[in-house]
């Protein structure tokens, strides 16, 4: 690994300057920074994926959306579409993008929107959603042409950001530093009993500025499988031979959990936001049929299952025994409730801002 980055660190220098450069035109306002009137929440990371961006987005929707009128934007990662797409009943996977589109179908009540502009996006959604109270922003945070009123960071336990370099070194689309302009720092996928000696550690090591609040989630897997194509629900727990496969990044966290219900596993890895192939159909099916065993399944993760859905190809794989496991974010000690009171502090500071005004 310190031989590969030696070796990549000339690219690194190189990206390094690129983003040095863009921040430099920011910060010294060569280049806008667009801001709106309506609070803009912004769940994203310094690294490049795998920190759980779109459970923290589902939690914060449940925690809010029975006070306000929420919208999400995102960038709709992977799409086959371009432009703005607010999201309807002919979106799928492919038009919005895997993550956005499980957002649609799990909370019909929330509007959504994909627009690689983000300072394009919010006054389109807006448009389309005019009673929107709170835009949540997914994966805008090296988006600096837009200023989102509250920034929440996510990296993960075992892959923080402190430990970490510069792409293609490491997995930072950003330097170190850049942490400084989030109001909240989420350490995610921490184990489930994480002790107040090593979260101490880990805030001294992440080092936050008096203004900025640390805490600590873990992802929670959901203890019953939901079949991919009708209503049939499983218990999560005893299984005998089991196939996974998912196309997300850093799948050891899903795989370990199916592994510690199962006799025997065996998996099936594609890459992250992965958009499956009649090809690929044609080989989970061969793998699972290669499993001698009268109570195999297969199992795949939500974000993968919402890909399926309407996928032209389904029918090659609608007969097997196919479920997925769903997850949510739970936080450590009272990290939720001091979480919900910073964004409250922050919605009514806008609010108050705007009261002003009018």
């Amino acid at each position: 690994m310190l031989l590969l980055r030696i070796l990549l660190s000339p690219f690194a220098l190189l990206y390094a300057a690129v983003v040095a450069g863009r921040s430099f035109l920011y910060q010294s306002k060569i280049f806008n920074r667009t801001e709106f009137d309506i609070p803009i929440i912004c769940v994203g990371n310094l690294s490049a994926g795998g920190t759980g961006k779109t459970p923290h987005i589902e939690f914060l929707i449940r925690k809010l959306s029975s006070y306000f009128k929420l919208a999400v934007l995102s960038r709709g990662y992977m799409r086959k579409t371009t432009g703005y797409i607010f999201a309807n009943q002919h979106a799928n996977a492919s038009t919005i993008g895997d993550e956005p589109y499980q957002i649609f179908r799990k909370f019909p009540e929330v509007a959504v929107g994909v627009s690689a502009n983000r300072v394009l996006g919010v006054p389109d959604l807006l448009a389309d959603a005019p009673d929107t109270q709170i835009i949540l922003m997914d994966d805008g945070f090296q988006h600096l042409a837009i200023k989102a009123g509250f920034n929440i960071i996510l990296t993960p336990y075992n892959d923080r950001f402190t430990k970490d370099f510069i792409i293609p070194s490491g997995r930072l689309r950003e330097f170190r530093s850049g942490y400084k302009r989030a109001d909240v720092i989420i350490v995610t996928k921490c184990p489930e009993h994480i002790s107040q000696t090593e979260q101490q550690k880990i805030m001294e090591e992440i080092n936050p500025l008096p203004n900025q609040l640390v805490l600590f989630s873990l992802i929670t897997y959901q203890t019953k499988l939901k079949s991919v194509f009708n209503d049939t629900e499983i218990s999560v727990n005893n299984l005998d031979e089991v196939l996974v496969f998912s196309g997300i990044a850093q799948a050891q966290y899903f795989e370990n959990y199916i592994r510690a219900q199962a006799k025997n596993i065996s998996s099936i890895r594609y890459a992250d936001h992965h958009y499956y192939l009649e090809d690929d159909l044609k080989t989970i099916a061969q793998r699972f049929g290669f499993i001698e065993s009268a109570t195999k399944i297969i199992i795949t993760t939500e974000k993968d299952a919402v890909k399926l859905w309407s996928h032209p190809q389904k029918e090659l794989i609608t007969s097997l025994p196919l479920f997925f496991i769903s997850v949510e974010v739970n936080f450590v000690g009272d990290g939720e409730a001091q979480l919900l009171k910073k964004i409250n502090q922050y919605i009514n500071h806008v609010n108050e801002l705007q009261h002003e005004n009018n």
